[in-house]
């Protein structure tokens, strides 16, 4: 019988959750601002690169946490593990391309919808039941998004909108994965995750003739990301949100959707169409809502490209 993994650290005072959980909804934020200084790799150089510092650097951090091997790990959680790793994969990729073929402000709040499609997956495929103040939230986010996607000015492209959609949706299977498996451990599947990720884009940068070296600038911004945007990220959300309620996790990470147009703005000059606000702050609202509305309601692991 193996040993339960460490505790990474302590966190106990739920202001000191609170701080971590912000922190890694602002790190989360900063996806837009990476992808923008990027100037010549495309998605799946792009995803390559960062899947090979964040699978390096939770390596580090699982074989820290455990005795038992980081592979070892994944295979105990099974065939959800290979599910959620996979959608995982899904939504990176659909991530990526959305903020380079659309606003950040579009992207970042169409990646928000992503616990409302956790809920639909989840009542579906596992006849959880959906409360009635989340269905009605569920049709409020829809009006939002309908409002956005119908949007053709201020650099919003429908292709972009849908690949946010289908980025949310691969989180949306995440989550439902791992109630599958019945895991509240993230880290292993998020592993397995950049691991397939590795195989899975050097085959396309193979297939369609794209480089695998890229410039020192653009490779050392792809792979910052992986390490600190996500994989740093997600190591304080997992430490924060072990001491907060649900309802306060749901609403700080909004912080992610509301930091991320914000940034781009201040450093890159990039604003939003009058559309993409209008239906964001329906959208917002119906996330606020919903949280608020339900307290114990378990939002998803991981919401960010």
């Amino acid at each position: 019988m193996t040993a339960p993994p460490r505790p990474l650290i302590a966190v106990d005072a739920p202001r000191t959750g609170l701080l971590f959980v912000f922190a890694a909804g602002v790190l989360w934020s900063t996806v837009g601002i990476g992808i923008r200084l990027i100037e010549d790799a495309v998605v799946w150089q792009i995803l390559l690169y960062r899947s090979l510092s964040l699978s390096a650097f939770l390596y580090v951090v699982l074989r820290w946490r455990s005795d038992v091997p980081p592979l070892r790990q994944v295979q105990r959680l099974g065939l959800p593990a290979v599910f959620g790793g996979i959608s995982l994969v899904a939504a990176y990729s659909g991530g990526i391309y959305a903020i380079q073929a659309t606003s950040v402000a579009n992207a970042m709040l169409l990646f928000a919808t992503a616990p409302f499609m956790a809920a639909v997956l989840g009542w579906i495929v596992l006849r959880e039941p959906v409360r009635r103040a989340t269905w009605i939230a569920i049709a409020v986010a829809i009006g939002g998004i309908a409002i956005m996607v119908v949007d053709k000015s201020g650099g919003v492209a429908l292709l972009g909108s849908l690949a946010a959609l289908g980025s949310a949706l691969g989180f949306a299977v995440f989550t439902v994965a791992l109630r599958w498996g019945k895991s509240g451990d993230m880290l292993p599947a998020v592993f397995l995750s950049g691991i397939f990720a590795i195989f899975i884009t050097l085959g396309f940068c193979l297939v369609l003739g794209l480089p695998v070296l890229l410039t020192a600038r653009d490779a050392g911004i792809a792979l910052a990301m992986g390490v600190f945007q996500v994989g740093a990220g997600l190591i304080l959300y997992t430490l924060g949100s072990k001491s907060l309620p649900a309802a306060e996790l749901a609403l700080l990470s909004l912080a992610e959707v509301l930091l991320g147009p914000l940034w781009v703005w201040l450093f890159l000059g990039e604003t939003a169409s009058a559309f993409t606000l209008a239906g964001g702050a329906i959208l917002l609202a119906a996330i606020a809502g919903n949280a608020l509305s339900g307290k114990r309601r378990k939002p998803p692991p991981i919401t960010t490209p």
